[in-house]
């Protein structure tokens, strides 16, 4: 289960994650643009929606535990270079 909740809608809106999976459960903070928003979201999701898809993306790659505590959804890119391309198909049609 992933719980996204929207801390702040200040730039950069700002995202308490918690992942629950098997025994246990990651919390993480995690910031985005409006500006980032737009251009990797489309206007398919919500702000938390699109905080979501990242993570079932992320999940899809790496354990919970090996996801970053705090961190900007522009930096998914750097370790998953696929990430930009594929996070549309993450998203509601």
């Amino acid at each position: 289960m992933i719980e996204v909740k929207q801390i702040s809608d200040a730039e950069p809106m700002a995202f308490r994650v918690t992942v629950c999976e098997g025994s246990g459960e990651t919390r993480h903070r995690v910031t985005m643009s409006q500006a980032d928003f737009q251009r990797l979201g489309g206007g398919k999701a919500n702000a938390e929606g699109f905080i979501e898809a990242a993570f079932v993306f992320l999940l899809e790659r790496e354990s919970k535990e090996a996801i970053l505590s705090q961190f900007d959804i522009t930096l998914i890119s750097r370790y998953f270079p696929d990430f930009e391309r594929a996070i549309g198909s993450y998203l509601p049609a």
